[in-house]
């Protein structure tokens, strides 16, 4: 039997033997730079209707579908829309969505094109935008600003 010997470090690359006892070479892969990384916003909405809702599924179902409207496919890769579950106040009916820098007005204008949601009538505001997502908490979900 063969004896496992160290993998050397060569660099950015590592040597290791694989079963058959070839040479495989792998390269590590480098961490994406601060400039290159997509900037964010956290975009806080409001549903104002008769009647609560509480389900989040069917609210982010109608966002992602209004903005498909909107802006197509490819807007709606490029926005990364996310609606962020943690965030979802069903008293106030508030809640936050992270999105792109570049796209925040399209989604805001999608926002309000949104008319029903299970067979209610609602109208959703656009509360603010934050930078960070504990700002954008405190200002627009726990002290309730208008």
């Amino acid at each position: 039997m063969r004896e496992k010997r160290k993998e050397p470090f060569l660099g950015y690359f590592s040597v290791n033997e694989n079963r058959f006892g070839w040479l495989t070479i792998k390269k590590k892969l480098k961490t994406i730079l601060p400039t290159l990384k997509e900037k964010k916003r956290y975009l806080a909405f409001e549903i104002v209707s008769d009647s609560q809702i509480k389900d989040l599924n069917a609210i982010s179902e109608q966002i992602m579908a209004k903005t498909l409207e909107l802006i197509g496919q490819l807007g709606v890769a490029k926005a990364g829309i996310q609606v962020i579950k943690d965030t979802w106040n069903p008293e106030k009916q508030r809640g936050i969505l992270r999105v792109s820098n570049k796209h925040v007005d399209e989604i805001r204008s999608a926002l309000a094109l949104i008319k029903q949601i299970d067979n209610k009538d609602v109208i959703v505001k656009s509360i603010g935008v934050s930078g960070i997502l504990n700002k954008a908490k405190q200002k627009y979900l726990i002290w309730g600003v208008k």
